[in-house]
């Protein structure tokens, strides 16, 4: 059958690819299973439902997630397939921010998953005129339940109904809006249609390696959140090459999960690969003794290995001894790990491609939904996110900026004509805001965001967002954000690794006390930091090089808003909380 649609994916894999577990859910200890005929027969349910509660084509519904369930993927069927639009948001933004989108968006109904977040969204439902009703995935006490509509599309009465609306779906119809979370200033809505998706879909297919196994055993883990555009483009990929996808409790739990459905596929961003590689470099210096010794010799392996070649003797031995139990902590399957959303160490890339444990990283942003280039394993280069999709013209600015053309970029932003004009050049390139460049064999390279560039007060540009990545292959440093603009020179704040950092203490003998606070207040800490930084600064440019740093006595997450969901970091934010220490590094009055 022909694929132009978001829900054409879905028939499709009924067609070709029936199984039993096609989206599984663990619920009260329990991994909760369905097949595609009932992914299929469930969402054609919930479009019932909606027709017959007042939802015509074009209304806009909300999906708000604290995490990834099969609910959400039976919901945005149901949506998506008599032409109104899903409204993925965030569970962790504020309300300010939730009264902005659900107003922007004009959002009819909305679906929550938990008692949490309807308490949230409650609190702010009377500033939102156009929300008629809010529903819950769990038993809510008080609260509808989207079972309600579900029970409304029990009679099929009106299927009919359901497949006139979805012959009448186009292709560049408005199949979603995702607000991007932005660093700064309100988010925007970006509207990406049926056509963006699907053509994404299509054109990473070659890049995803794949291996000769049944597609009923293929199974696929989920924990990122599949709001964001990353996500949910490789859940409709697991739709379209017929894999199963089973959907992670928690972040917490992720080790666990891995280890009971032993995936082939799993994406990952950067940082959960830093704090995996944290665990396992752990255990194996605590282990102490000749296994310490063992695990270390192992890891001086990979530095002579190089990535396609035969290994000798020694990294055979390694790999025998030590990184098949990596492979047997991430379930034993792994295909490949697919990795987005940020840059990453090309140190640590190497260490698991070495340990056999494949990775492709690749780029993109919301408006591109979202790939514009991913290596493979065919084509594949360290340090760079691969080569652009066949499908998209990739160009590099004068200025060094990357712009792309293609069937997989936006429609533009939602009631936002005038930031829409300003996203594209004359010529109808999307100006991505990245800066980089494309090398000799055609491998695009990301040097920085071309808006946290900045200049120091000597002229010298500044490209933070490569220095950090480089700071962070350290174990003391969990997040630094470089400053400077407009200053002489580049300094740094400093968020530390807590949890090493106590330990490091413990193992030296030195009493940096047992609370962030007090531990960023430790001489000693900040010296041994400071060894780090210098370490740094000798492969830096004179002009680039870290002067100074402050420690912050805070762990920068989502939640407290200094991280993204995506976690990149909120620079104003991060720099707005620790003014003081900013205006010590340069010796300012407050």
């Amino acid at each position: 059958m022909s694929i132009t649609r978001l829900f054409d994916i879905v028939h499709n894999s009924l067609k070709k690819f029936p199984k039993d577990d096609v989206l599984a859910t663990k619920y009260d200890g329990k991994w909760e299973k369905i097949s595609t005929q009932q992914f299929v027969d469930l969402g054609d349910k919930f479009s019932r439902g909606l027709l017959k509660s007042g939802i015509t084509k074009g209304d806009k519904i909300g999906l708000v997630s604290t995490n990834n369930r099969t609910e959400w993927c039976i919901a945005d069927l149901g949506i998506s397939q008599i032409g109104a639009i899903s409204v993925p948001v965030y569970p962790t933004i504020s309300e300010e921010d939730y009264v902005y989108i659900f107003n922007n968006a004009e959002l009819k109904y909305c679906f929550v998953s938990d008692k949490d977040l309807y308490e949230k969204l409650l609190r702010v439902k009377e500033q939102v005129p156009s929300l008629v009703g809010i529903f819950t995935f769990d038993e809510v006490k008080g609260a509808a339940n989207w079972s309600e509509i579900l029970s409304l599309g029990e009679d099929n009465s009106n299927q009919y109904e359901v497949e006139d609306l979805r012959d009448l779906v186009n292709e560049d119809d408005t199949a979603t809006i995702i607000y991007t979370s932005g660093t700064t200033g309100r988010p925007k809505g970006v509207m990406l249609s049926h056509k963006n998706i699907i053509s994404n879909v299509f054109a990473v297919d070659s890049r995803i390696p794949k291996k000769k196994i049944d597609y009923k055993e293929i199974k696929t883990l989920s924990f990122l959140p599949i709001c964001h555009v990353f996500e949910r483009l490789v859940y409709l990929y697991y739709l379209y090459s017929g894999f199963s996808t089973y959907f992670a409790e928690s972040i917490d739990k992720i080790g666990d999960n891995m280890k009971e459905v032993k995936p082939h596929y799993m994406s990952v961003v950067p940082r959960l690969l830093e704090k995996v590689y944290d665990k396992i470099y752990n255990k194996g210096i605590s282990a102490g003794g000749l296994k310490k010794m063992i695990f270390l010799w192992a890891l001086g392996t990979i530095k002579d290995y190089e990535l396609g070649t035969s290994k000798n003797f020694k990294q055979r031995l390694a790999d025998r001894l030590i990184f098949s139990k990596w492979r047997e902590g991430l379930g034993g399957n792994i295909i490949t790990l697919i990795s987005g959303s940020a840059a990453l160490s090309k140190n640590l890339n190497k260490k698991f491609q070495t340990a056999g444990i494949p990775i492709i990283e690749g780029y993109g942003l919301t408006e591109t939904s979202p790939v514009i280039a991913v290596n493979s394993f065919e084509k594949m280069k360290i340090g760079s996110v691969g080569q652009p999709l066949e499908n998209l013209d990739v160009k590099i600015d004068k200025d060094g900026e990357i712009l792309v053309k293609g069937p997989s970029v936006m429609k533009g932003y939602y009631k936002n004509p005038e930031q829409t004009k300003e996203a594209f050049s004359e010529d109808g390139y999307f100006k991505t805001g990245d800066m980089g460049y494309i090398d000799d064999e055609g491998f695009l390279i990301i040097t920085d965001r071309k808006k946290e560039m900045f200049k120091t007060s000597g002229g010298k540009y500044i490209a933070p967002q490569v220095i950090e990545n480089m700071a962070k292959s350290s174990r003391f440093i969990e997040q630094i954000m470089v400053v400077g603009d407009g200053e002489k020179m580049p300094c740094a704040l400093v968020q530390p690794d807590f949890t090493f950092v106590k330990r490091w203490a413990e193992i030296h003998k030195i009493n940096i006390g047992t609370k962030p606070g007090e531990m960023v207040k430790s001489a000693e800490l900040k010296q041994r930091i400071e060894k780090e930084i210098a370490k740094l600064n000798e492969k830096l440019g004179n002009w680039e090089q870290i002067k100074k740093i402050e420690l912050t006595p805070d762990v920068w997450s989502v939640g407290n808003g200094m991280l993204t969901p995506t976690m990149k970091l909120r620079r104003k934010i991060i720099k707005e909380k620790y003014i003081d220490l900013y205006n010590k590094l340069y010796e300012k009055e407050a």
